[in-house]
């Protein structure tokens, strides 16, 4: 099983291609996810899938409800308040309230997934019950989120709501804002 190497991401000053990192990110640790059944069948919970569910375990833990709140609480409220916007999508605040509503779905799997990832990271087998769905769930999630929010988000958010949404997201992870 291949681990991806920390890729460099953009800083605060660029919130939606830090926020298309972040989808990176969750999106490698969702291939790791995925890859760890047929791993743990064919050679049980060696350290390479103490190291897989490890890494997993600690994305999610830390950088993911961060990523949640980034969006839920900065970038789609300040989305909505460009919905009437001529160049919106008449869809945008539907996919906003969507997208908002699946992430509270999408942290409860991850609640029924984490105790076996902790068993295997603790050096011992466990079914990843649910784990096919929830990975299935978070693409097509992600997906409506690269395809349609972080477009608009480029196209109608301006400078200074930008500058906001950085701002916020740096402080959300106790970090000065690196754009002065």
């Amino acid at each position: 099983m291949h681990l991806q190497l920390h890729e460099t991401v953009p800083g605060f000053q660029q919130p939606v291609e830090l926020l298309r990192a972040c989808h990176r990110r969750i999106l490698n640790s969702l291939d790791i996810l995925e890859r760890l059944p047929a791993h743990l069948a064919e050679k049980g919970a060696d350290e390479e899938a103490r190291t897989a569910a490890e890494r997993v375990l600690k994305y999610f833990h830390e950088a993911a409800p961060n990523h949640h709140a980034d969006e839920d609480e900065d970038l789609f409220p300040l989305l909505q308040r460009h919905c009437d916007h001529p160049d919106s999508h008449p869809q945008l605040c539907e996919w906003l309230e969507r997208l908002s509503a699946e992430h509270a779905e999408i942290e409860a799997g991850w609640d029924r997934l984490e105790p076996a990832l902790q068993r295997i990271a603790d050096g011992s087998t466990a079914e990843l019950t649910g784990a096919e769905a929830w990975i299935r769930q978070y693409r097509v999630h992600l997906d409506l989120e690269e395809r349609a929010v972080l477009p608009f988000a480029e196209h109608l958010l301006s400078p200074e709501e930008r500058h906001t949404i950085g701002a916020r997201m740096a402080a959300r992870r106790g970090i000065g804002n690196d754009d002065g």
